[in-house]
């Protein structure tokens, strides 16, 4: 069976920070591209950061390039997304998702895979 797990979700005060892990299991990681993505309430849904295949290729859309880092470990089957000066404006639910093929546009996708998701929350 093929899953995608997120963790790493939590309650942060502004400037603080997570970091996200997103496990895969029932697939080999290696041949899959990954795009993390948040939803918030009342907002569309946001592509946060994209990693290639081998991980040499990373993506990020201004609101939070700087701020955020995406890395993976093939080896065990597992992407990161280091969040570090999280707003208020981050918070949301994040999710990873995993496609065998390259995106024309990550942001969009369509990717495959999709976690259930880690909720972010950012207050003081």
């Amino acid at each position: 069976q093929l899953q995608f797990v997120e963790s790493g979700g939590g309650l942060v005060q502004p400037g603080g920070s997570l970091r996200l892990s997103c496990v895969a299991s029932g697939f080999n990681l290696n041949g899959y591209v990954i795009g993390w993505f948040r939803q918030a309430p009342g907002k569309e849904q946001e592509g946060v950061a994209y990693i290639s295949k081998s991980g040499d290729d990373t993506y990020y859309p201004d609101s939070v390039k700087g701020r955020f880092s995406v890395s993976r470990d093939n080896s065990l089957g597992q992407a990161y997304l280091q969040m570090n000066n999280l707003q208020p404006e981050d918070g949301g639910f994040y999710f990873c998702a995993a496609t065998a093929s390259y995106p024309r546009n990550w942001w969009l996708g369509p990717y495959n895979y999709w976690g259930q998701g880690t909720q972010v929350t950012v207050a003081s």
